[in-house]
C-alpha cells in the first residue's frame, strides 16, 4: 500500500508543481487575468499563488511535512475558487467554464483536505517520506 500511497501523491500534487511553473514563467499573463478577475496586487499574487503550489505539491510529493503542504494547497485553492472562477457574476456562455472551474479547484480542496487529515494522523503511514508530520491529530 505504501507504492499506491506514494503514487497518489504524486499524482495529486504534480498538477501544483506544474501549474504552479506557469504562474512563474507566464507570470505577465496570468497578473494580467488576475487584475481582470479584480485581484488586490495582482503580480505579487501571482507570484506568491505559484511558489505556495510549487512548495506545497513538493512537500506532499516528497512527503516533507506533508500535511502542512497539503494544507497549504486546500486553502489556497478555495481563495482562488472564491476569486477567480466566480460563476455567479458571469454571464451567458462564460458561466459553465467558471463553474466548472471552481467545482474542480473545491474538490480538489476536499482531497488536499483528505491528505491533510490522513498526514496528520498519529502514526500516519502516507508511504515513503521524507520527513514527518508537523501536526499530530489522534484519531
Amino acid at each position: 500500500m505504501d507504492v499506491v500511497m506514494l503514487v497518489g501523491r504524486i499524482l495529486f500534487a504534480f498538477m501544483f508543481v506544474m501549474s504552479g511553473l506557469n504562474h512563474l514563467t507566464k507570470a505577465e499573463a496570468m497578473a494580467g487575468y488576475a487584475a481582470y478577475k479584480k485581484v488586490p496586487a495582482p503580480k505579487l499574487a501571482n507570484l506568491l499563488s505559484g511558489v505556495l503550489m510549487i512548495l506545497g505539491g513538493l512537500s506532499v510529493i516528497l512527503g516533507v511535512y506533508a500535511d502542512l503542504g497539503a494544507l497549504v494547497l486546500a486553502v489556497l485553492l478555495i481563495v482562488m475558487a472564491l476569486k477567480m472562477h466566480d460563476f455567479w457574476n458571469a454571464q451567458g456562455e462564460a458561466k459553465q467554464p467558471e463553474m466548472i472551474g471552481f467545482m474542480k479547484n473545491v474538490s480538489m480542496a476536499g482531497g488536499a483536505l483528505f491528505l491533510f487529515a490522513v498526514a496528520a494522523m498519529q502514526n500516519s503511514n502516507i508511504g515513503p517520506a521524507l520527513g514527518n508530520s508537523l501536526w499530530s491529530i489522534a484519531p
